[in-house]
């Protein structure tokens, strides 16, 4: 075996973006650091590579939503790495039914309202303008929530200061602050469902937000999901925004930022167990290589950590207590990655759209919330949806290098489909037939679509397990319910971003506050913590 005994400040494992974000703030803090990742893609999800000759084809995420509210880029000095954000402008559509226009998202509000009026008529447009109103406080607090340890102080401060954003009918200084912060408490924890009924009356309108809520995995059926519907008011502050050259740019920037800073990256580098050597750690390879360090800040899946550290020799019996008491999930969905001759061609769309149409746009190609609750009935049970719902991403429309000349890469998510199947069938044998019925979602509202489809690649729940690492398929690692967000995630004991009984060892990534999704936030809370740990410990800098 091959020991390098220097010891360094710190190893990350998993070269996801959470992991690279943490890795680049230890360095850009004067600390080493060296990040050991599994595959020879660095990224993990937010990466980008060449699927079909000629394309850059995403591997995970594509649009970013939640990063370019955060501090994370600037704080990292990203832009002047590389990054370049377009923004996605209209942000997102739901197409027309037989009785109305699609509506379209756009980041000015009153186009928004008045495609809504369009489609949905006055009553709900003003709603929504009343609701973006409501939410955008909100929102941006949760947000700021995000970029912070989750602990019950800073919970009851983040949402304690909002009761300005509800109403009620009680009296006096008192009654009135306390019957605000109950009617604010209660539509937090409302689902999103609940929440879409009580402002609009329009169905179409309620399944375009319902979709979005639901890109955060539960379904808006499902308590306290109304903040992910509420987020929404933040598009029309800043949209999504897709990085130029695929969502991997991102991955790229933080690379080239962390070089720069002097951290080191290894890929092709699968840990086999984390283990106490002395007064630190040491991080074992496949290889038979070891590397040792004073704080090593785990970004991978919170199952896979529990791996290593049995494998390194951690209690047994706590490990095994939290194994049972985390819930992944049974999976979220799948992707289909295509290379076409034409962008679809929607029905029902305004004419004063800009020159790339709804291209920037997510599509979120339902309009009626029993397609949502009949595929998620199907995936409880085991089984493929009978329509999938699905969101259709076609950003060559605003970025022609992800395609040769001439070409376009539609990139299209769906849900809900199971990591196994109730019948026993492969995955092998079904990704086909799942595929076919994603492409005939976007068939049903761009006829014509399909015939110009000249590659594909499908990426099922158990592919995104095997080239991933997103254990039962779960894009968002565990499931993002109540009961496991904020102080309770992924589990009390864990919830601060450290094992107990393993000081030294810190947490990353998305099974971790805040969650799934392109954030960079877990990475900067570890990265942050190990940074004050290295000056605690008095190692000195690099």
């Amino acid at each position: 075996m091959n020991s390098h005994h220097r010891v360094v400040d710190a190893i990350v494992v998993g070269a996801g973006h959470n992991g690279l974000v943490c890795a680049a703030y230890l360095a850009r803090a004067g600390r080493s650091v060296r990040v050991l990742e599994r595959d020879t893609v660095p990224g993990g999800a937010v990466s980008t590579v060449e699927r079909f000759p000629g394309y850059r084809v995403d591997r995970g995420s594509s649009a970013h939503l939640m990063i370019r509210h955060s501090p994370v880029p600037d704080e990292l000095g990203l832009s002047d790495a590389g990054l370049t954000y377009l923004d996605c402008d209209p942000w997102a559509f739901c197409p027309a039914t037989d009785t109305a226009p699609a509506i379209v998202f756009r980041t000015d509000l009153d186009a928004t309202c008045a495609s809504i009026e369009l489609s949905c008529g006055r009553a709900d447009a003003d709603a929504y303008r009343a609701f973006v109103a409501t939410w955008t406080p909100r929102a941006q607090a949760l947000m700021r929530s995000f970029y912070e340890p989750a602990t019950p102080g800073r919970f009851a401060r983040t949402f304690g200061g909002l009761g300005h954003t509800a109403t009620t009918a009680r009296s006096g200084p008192l009654g009135a602050r306390s019957g605000r912060l109950m009617s604010l408490t209660q539509e937090l924890m409302a689902s999103g469902d609940a929440l879409l009924d009580r402002w609009f009356a329009s169905e179409h309108l309620k399944a375009a937000l319902a979709w979005f809520g639901a890109q955060s995995g539960p379904p808006m059926s499902a308590p306290a999901t109304a903040p992910m519907i509420g987020f929404a008011a933040l598009m029309h502050q800043i949209p999504p925004g897709r990085a130029v050259g695929g969502s991997g740019a991102l991955t790229d920037a933080l690379l080239r930022r962390l070089a720069a800073d002097g951290g080191e990256v290894e890929t092709d580098a699968p840990v086999t167990e984390i283990t106490r050597c002395t007064d630190h750690w040491r991080v074992r390879g496949a290889g038979g290589d070891s590397w040792c360090a004073d704080t090593v800040i785990s970004a991978c899946h919170i199952m896979t950590t529990l791996d290593l550290l049995g494998a390194g020799g951690f209690d047994a019996d706590l490990l095994a207590r939290w194994r049972s008491e985390i819930a992944v999930g049974t999976g979220i969905g799948m992707a289909v990655r295509l290379g076409t001759r034409e962008l679809p061609t929607y029905r029902g769309l305004p004419t004063d759209l800009p020159a790339h149409g709804v291209h920037s746009a997510l599509g979120l190609l339902v309009t009626d919330r029993r397609q949502l609750r009949r595929a998620e009935a199907a995936a409880a049970l085991g089984e493929l949806p009978a329509r999938p719902a699905c969101v259709a991403m076609s950003f060559s429309g605003i970025d022609p290098t992800l395609a040769p000349p001439g070409r376009h890469l539609v990139n299209l998510w769906a849900q809900w489909h199971p990591r196994h199947l109730a019948d026993g069938t492969e995955w092998s044998r079904a990704a086909s037939v799942a595929g076919e019925a994603v492409i005939a979602e976007v068939e049903r509202h761009a006829p014509g679509f399909a015939e110009g489809i000249e590659h594909r690649h499908v990426q099922t729940p158990e592919s995104l397990e095997t080239e991933l690492g997103l254990v039962g398929g779960n894009i968002m690692h565990v499931e993002m319910s109540i009961d496991q967000m904020f102080m309770l995630r992924p589990h009390p004991d864990l919830s601060g971003h450290e094992v107990p009984g393993a000081g030294g060892i810190l947490l990353a990534g998305a099974s971790t506050h805040p969650g799934g999704g392109v954030t960079g936030a877990s990475g900067r809370i570890a990265g942050r913590a190990a940074i004050a740990r290295s000056g605690r410990r008095g190692r000195p800098r690099r």
